[in-house]
Parts: structure tokens; C-alpha cells; sequence
């Protein structure tokens, strides 16, 4: 992996061997209390989908050695990781390398993964995950995905195939309590099989949870569609039964109200995702944080692109979609993660915030007083002593894309990201 050593600078984010502001007095390095955890500073792991999993048979796939190194380089005292999304049962998940939590082979092999990562003094979190239509049939031994309702995403899977040939099933109310009881078992099997500090639901980025928040994708009209209550109850129960499994101080929850990856886009994700996040905060047992991802990212639109489409949400003269579901409502009408913030801190839950975050704008939220810390996914990657170099003010390596989900050999963009002392050292 290449290390710049110019001047130049990418995303706000400089590389090169003169200094930048350290950031050690300000909120990042500011201790925070986190259900039972002490974090001493709040720069987190983000979930970083990395497809480095090792087959142990059809479908299944378990984290490696390389895992072992990958997470244990960014453990650090007191500071939170979060796994890449991790399968709550067989065929949950359609993307070869995706570990899962179910298996005895996957659970050993993350209990090498969190002792290493303690054994740095650091937690860490498994986010649980289920991809819903997101995956393709040839993945799910032929099966179709399952989803909301039957609409397939445009455009093609992962294996090349057009989703739109094999469109998702409807799950039924049986199939969605079976599915709530396996996010309870696999939380329950993260935290005493595989020593993890607690667990992430993933509810966001068009996945299957996601999936039955936005309106244009849940087009059911039971229990479980409709209204933004009804269209709720799935991620409330689910968040309510892994409560149950772990407790609540070792529960979190991933959204993300103004996602348009996967083809979702709700008609009005202010109003709909305040509701969401006043139910939480109703919960006799509620998650100990609540991790959303900023409206300016976006897994394919550039950031101005994503803020122009979220443009069409502003109501022009008080009318417009937002307009009309906000009024009389005490919710910013804008796109911005603040009024949610608002409504968990009532609540007491802590708010993780995520997407696009640089050495220059990190400590925004946590100065603004709308999160509690911020998550960090490309910087992390390409950073495994990130805390470090932004606490002194250190260069940083440039991260390569190319090697985000997969590379030959596997490690290349992994595990081979030199550490500040390293480049010093070889300089």
C-alpha cells in the first residue's frame, strides 16, 4: 500500500509529513459513557463490509486470521469497534466472504477477534445483519430473497444477474417473528459465545429492516405496512426481543433516514424517522445508542448529487411532501440528523453519527451538540492507529478503493496499512 508523502489533499484529509491541529482537547478525546462501557475517546470503527471470509461450506463463512489482525491494528484503549455486518442465520446474507454469527466454527473464530481487540483494552460491537432483496437467488441456493413487499432493486446484483429477475417474496407476519427471534439468538450467541461488548442491528442502507421503513419499498397493507407505525413494528420488535437477549446497554440500532443506495426513498423521512426514534425512546427497554448515517452520504451519489436529490424534500412556501408531514410538528425541515439527535437525547440514548467524516469536520457534531461520537469507515481503513494521528495531529495514509470488498491476496488493503511509528521508523 502506497503512503503519499506530498501535500496533497483528499476529502478534506491531508497526507504528508508536517503536522496538522491535534485534535486531543477537544470533544473526540472526551471520555463518554456508553451503557457499561467507558469509551475514552469517541472516534469508532464504522461497520465496513470487507468480503475477507473464509468458506467452511456452501453459503457459510467464518472470519480468518487476517480478521484477527485487521481488527486488533484499530483496537485501542477504551475505544469502540463495530464489525462489517455479520449474518444473523444461513442465507440471510448473499455476498460471498460475509462472515456470520450462527455457526460454531464462525463463533470460535470471533472469539480470537474480540479477545485480541480486548486484549488491546478496546470493545467491540457485531453488527447483525440481514440483506433481505439486496441479495440474488444464485447466493441463497436458488431460493428468492425476501422482502417488504415484492419489489425488486433496479439494475444488477453482485453475481451479475438484473435483481429484477427474480424478484423478492413478501415475508409473511410467521416468517417475520421467526426472523425477530433470530436476531434475539444470534445477539445472544455474539455476546456469550463470542465474547462481544454487545451488538449493532443493522437497520439501514436498504437492507431488510431498511427495507420495511421506506415507503417506496414496503407496499404491504397488514400489520407490518401503511403507516409509519405499522411500518415500524418490525426494526421496534426486533430492537425490543435483542434488548431482551443482552440488555439494553449492550444494544445499538443503524439507520439511515435519508438513504438512496439500493433504490429507497421514503416520501417523507423527517417526519417518518422522528416518529421512529420518539417509539425508541418509549421502549421499557431501549438501546443504549442510536447510529445514523448523515444525509450527504450516499454508497454511489457524489455529495453534491445527494444534496441536490434531497433538495426536492424542502418545502417551497410551506408546501411540498416534507411540509405536509411535518406540520404542526416540532421537526426541522431540513436534511439534517439534529432533530433525531434531539429526540434520543430525551431518552437518554446515545447518538453515533456517520458518512463523510474527515480530520476537518469531525468534531462539527460533537461541538454542535448533536452526537455523542463520530464513526469513521475510509480514514479507519487505510488508518489502524486513526485515534493516535488525529489526537497528535499526525499525517494520514490514503486509502484505495479498489481494495474496499476483496483483494488478491486478501490482505492488500487490509492488514498491510502502515501505522504512524511504522513510516516513521522506514523513513
Amino acid at each position: 500500500m502506497t503512503v503519499t508523502n506530498g501535500s496533497a489533499k483528499t476529502n478534506g484529509s491531508s497526507n504528508g509529513a508536517s503536522s496538522y491541529p491535534p485534535l486531543k482537547d477537544t470533544k473526540l478525546f472526551a471520555p463518554l459513557e456508553l451503557g457499561n462501557l467507558r469509551l475514552e475517546h469517541r472516534v469508532v470503527l464504522a461497520p465496513l463490509t470487507r468480503l475477507r471470509g473464509v468458506k467452511v461450506s456452501d453459503g457459510i463463512y467464518k472470519p480468518s486470521d487476517l480478521h484477527v489482525e485487521y481488527y486488533a491494528q484499530r483496537a485501542s484503549k477504551g475505544g469502540l469497534l463495530l464489525t462489517e455486518a455479520t449474518e444473523i442465520y444461513h442465507r440471510s446474507c448473499g455476498y460471498p466472504g460475509g462472515p456470520g454469527v450462527y455457526d460454531p466454527a464462525q463463533l470460535a473464530a470471533w472469539k480470537k477477534v474480540t479477545d485480541a481487540v480486548h486484549a488491546k483494552g478496546g470493545y467491540i460491537f457485531c453488527q447483525l445483519w440481514h440483506t433481505g432483496r439486496a441479495s440474488p437467488a444464485t447466493f441463497l441456493a436458488g431460493e428468492p430473497p425476501v422482502s417488504a413487499s415484492d419489489i425488486p432493486i433496479k439494475g444488477k446484483a453482485a453475481d451479475g444477474s438484473d435483481f429484477e429477475a427474480t424478484p423478492p417474496r413478501p415475508l409473511t407476519i410467521d416468517e417475520i417473528h421467526e426472523i425477530t427471534k433470530k436476531y434475539a439468538l444470534a445477539a445472544k450467541l455474539a455476546v456469550e459465545e463470542a465474547g462481544f461488548d454487545g451488538v449493532e442491528i443493522h437497520g439501514a442502507n436498504g437492507y431488510l429492516l431498511d427495507q420495511f421503513l421506506h415507503d417506496n419499498v414496503n407496499l404491504r397493507t397488514d400489520a407490518y405496512g401503511g403507516s409509519i407505525e405499522n411500518r415500524s413494528r418490525f426494526p421496534l420488535e426486533v430492537i425490543t426481543a435483542v434488548c431482551e437477549a443482552v440488555g439494553s446497554s449492550r444494544v445499538g440500532i443503524r439507520l439511515s433516514p435519508f438513504n438512496y443506495f439500493q433504490d429507497t426513498k421514503d416520501s417523507s423521512p423527517i417526519a417518518h424517522w422522528a416518529y421512529l426514534c420518539q417509539r425508541i425512546i418509549q421502549l421499557p427497554q431501549r438501546p443504549v445508542y442510536v447510529h445514523m448515517v448523515e444525509p450527504r452520504f450516499d454508497e454511489v451519489l457524489d455529495h453534491q448529487a445527494k444534496m441536490d436529490a434531497l433538495a426536492t424534500y424542502s418545502p417551497q412556501n410551506g408546501n411540498g411532501v416534507e411540509a405536509e408531514a411535518t406540520r404542526g410538528k416540532e421537526v426541522a425541515l431540513k436534511p439534517s440528523l439534529a432533530p433525531f439527535s434531539k429526540i434520543l437525547a430525551n431518552g437518554d440514548v446515545k447518538f453515533l453519527t456517520a458518512g463523510g467524516f474527515n480530520r476537518e469536520n469531525c468534531v462539527v457534531p460533537l461541538d454542535e451538540g448533536y452526537g455523542d461520537a463520530v464513526v469513521f469507515g475510509r480514514w479507519f481503513i487505510a488508518n489502524p492507529d486513526l485515534p493516535m494521528r488525529l489526537a497528535q495531529g499526525k499525517p494520514l495514509n490514503q486509502y484505495d478503493r479498489s481494495t474496499f470488498y476483496g483483494a488478491d491476496p486478501p490482505q492488500k488493503g487490509y492488514v498491510d496499512y502502515p501505522t504512524y511509528e511504522e513510516t516513521a521508523v522506514a523513513a
